[in-house]
Parts: structure tokens; sequence; C-alpha cells
């Protein structure tokens, strides 16, 4: 394992991931282990950690892949297979997979006997630069993200890059769009070199740099504020727009990764910074042609805004009935709690 200077949470680059994970199994002696996958990550990934210690086909729980099934009913079918292998609150659950089973079990592990122990292993580039670092569980309620949820931190965060040899070229986009965030929230250098990158063109050892690049911004934001009280708000830079995009896809049965309905939420808000914050409009004008060069137009008219307006007035970062926004003021310089009228939001998605 090679620890990167995380101080929100443990997490580790594994060029070995089942020694790795012998050793931890080993450091936290639970009385039995079981692996948490979905069904792709159950096919793709799984024989890549064959000989993990005390993992057994009844101790091995698989559930539907897809965020549309972050649902109660998968939480339910995870505590109920930990309940019928017998689980304590010394046992260990090892999450490997994307977004959906790092979110889901994590967010099991936090409820299941009021807490056992748990590892994330993720095998996507989204997961491994946001839903596996940070201490967010949760799962999507009545059409909402994740709005059902805790924070509990994982006792180690794996990071295996070649895990993402696995990936489609949807799903590494899907990832290199938090990674956008990221560095728009961190520094003009950082995202000057994100811009001038093809993510689908790039060997596995930059990507791996850049990985720990992005994950060493969101802990700096975690380590300042753990529950999202305050600065932490600067990693939703995107989502209020986007989850509502993701969301409403979601219901007109048309899905959309995560990282595109991200990526087409910040051309809008990096829109409503320029007018807000006086975020400088070059660069807004150069992350939105690369954003369109990448993930192309969303699909979304002004017909479905009451319903998207709906989906942002349940965002947690709302207080009363104003809609919260993390814009800009410049490269590296969030502000958080803005509030933004909805002719504003309107026009910044579709004029």
């Amino acid at each position: 394992m090679q620890p990167l200077p995380s101080k929100s949470a443990p997490v580790s680059i594994s060029k070995d991931p089942v020694a790795d994970l012998n050793e931890l199994i080993n450091k936290i002696s639970p009385d039995k282990v079981f692996l948490l996958t979905d069904e792709h990550t159950q096919r793709l990934c799984r024989p890549l950690i064959d000989g993990v210690k005390g993992v057994t086909n009844n101790q091995s729980i698989t559930i539907a892949a897809g965020d549309y099934h972050k649902n109660t009913e998968a939480l339910a079918s995870v505590w109920q297979m930990l309940s019928d292998g017998g689980a304590s609150r010394h046992s260990l659950l090892i999450n490997l997979g994307g977004g959906m089973p790092c979110d889901l079990g994590g967010f099991a592990a936090a409820t299941y006997k009021r807490g056992i122990p748990f590892i994330n292993l993720p095998t996507t580039l989204l997961s491994m630069v946001d839903a596996s670092v940070g201490g967010k569980t949760g799962i999507n309620f009545n059409g909402f993200k994740n709005e059902i949820g805790a924070f509990r931190i994982a006792e180690m965060v794996l990071i295996h890059t070649p895990f993402l040899n696995t990936l489609d070229k949807d799903n590494l986009l899907s990832g290199y769009a938090e990674m956008l965030k990221h560095a728009l929230i961190d520094a003009p250098e950082t995202l000057e070199k994100l811009l001038i990158t093809e993510p689908d063109n790039i060997s596995t050892e930059f990507l791996a740099e850049l990985v720990a690049d992005s994950v060493m911004v969101k802990d700096r934001y975690v380590e300042a504020d753990p529950l999202e009280k305050n600065i932490r708000k600067a990693l939703n830079l995107g989502h209020t727009i986007g989850h509502a995009f993701e969301s409403l896809a979601m219901k007109k049965k048309r899905p959309a990764l995560h990282g595109f309905a991200v990526a087409w939420g910040l051309i809008p808000e990096l829109r409503l910074a320029v007018v807000k914050e006086k975020f400088p409009s070059e660069i807004a004008k150069n992350t939105a042609d690369y954003i369109n060069q990448l993930y192309g137009n969303h699909n979304f008219t002004p017909d479905d805004f009451e319903e998207l307006f709906s989906l942002m007035q349940h965002d947690k970062k709302n207080k009363g009935d104003r809609i919260n926004f993390t814009l800009l003021s410049n490269v590296g310089t969030p502000v958080i709690d803005i509030h933004c009228s909805k002719e504003e939001i309107k026009s910044a998605i579709f004029d």
C-alpha cells in the first residue's frame, strides 16, 4: 500500500489489492468478512481479488447494478444477507464496485447493528475520486438522489487503478467530470492540466497521478468540514442542477450517468457564477466548450424546467425556500450558499 497524505480518512494506492486486503483484515481482525459487489463488478472485478482471506460464497453479496437500484429494497437485501450470514458488530464489509455499491454498502455498514467496519475498493474512476472517499453514504429515495444517508468513514479506501481497464469510455468520462469539478475548486494550474487532456487516451500511470491529485483536493475540503456545515459544500459545484438533471432523466426512464449530469450541471452553474460572482467569463466559456466536446448537450427543454426546479428545491444545501448554490468567484475560490432566483436558474440552463 502507498498511503496518500489524507487527513480526513485513510486512503492508499494499491498495486496488490489481495495482499493489501489480507493485511487490513489481519489488522482489523473481524469475526467474519463479507464482500458486496454488483452484477458487473462480480463478473469483471471479483476475479482480480480471489484469495482474499475469509471471503466465502456464503458471505458474498451481489446486488443489481445501476444507480436506479440504489434504493431501500437493495439496502434491505444487504441487511438481510448480513443477518442470514451471521454478521455481528465485529464483522467487516468490503464494498467492491463503483459509486452505487460504495454508497449503499457504506450505508448498510453504518446502520447494521448501529455500525460495522467497512473497506471501500472502488472500481470506477467516479468512485475512486468521489463516492468512496469523504465519508458520505446513502441511497436514493422517493425519486431524489442520495436523500437518505449517513456520514461514516471507511476503515480504508484502496485505490487500484488497473480496475479502470474494465471501464467503457462513458464510465471513464463520468469520473472525469468529478475531477473537473475538483480542479475548478482547486487551482488554475490543476484546471489547465485537465482541459488539455484527452481522458480516454492517457496512460494508466498518468491517470493514477491525476486520481491521487483529485482525491487530495476532496480530502482538503472534507478535513476542513467533515459534516458539510460550511466549506465542504464547495464539493457540490455542478451538483444542484446536475442532480436535478440526473433525477429527471431517471424519472423519464432514460438514465444518465452521474458524471454526465454533473458535467451538464457545471455549465449553467458557471454561467451563474459569471453573473453573480464575476467569475471570469473566458474560463467559463473554455470549460463549457471542453465539456460540450466530451459530454455533448443535455436533451432537456424549457418544457422540463418546472420539474427540474422542483427537484432542485429538494437539494440538501437549501434552507427554507431558498435554493442555495455553490458558485465560484475564480478558479479555486468557491463561494457557498448563494441564492439564485428561478428566472436566473432558467436563463443559465436554457439561454
